[in-house]
């Protein structure tokens, strides 16, 4: 059986929001994730770049990643419906 977001929150790093299963958007309701700021120059794909139980440990998981935290906005994943 293989891992799933919802086992393991950093499986969703890279992924986007709405490609998220069932469960894994029900497990992973409530939690913030860091998507790139919408800039129309670049247009960002809409990816989860960090995850984490508040934004101050999204800041930490992209600082880690060597990203810039400015360039990102921090999101609570709504329930799924």
């Amino acid at each position: 059986m293989s891992a799933t977001a919802a086992q393991d929150p950093r499986l969703a790093i890279g992924r986007s929001p709405d490609a998220l299963t069932l469960g894994e958007r029900t497990a992973l309701a409530g939690q913030f994730v860091a998507l790139e700021v919408y800039n129309p120059k670049d247009l960002p794909l809409r990816r989860i770049e960090a995850i984490g139980p508040d934004a101050a440990a999204c800041i930490r998981q992209l600082r880690d990643r060597g990203l810039d935290p400015l360039k990102f906005e921090f999101v609570r994943l709504p329930p799924p419906f």
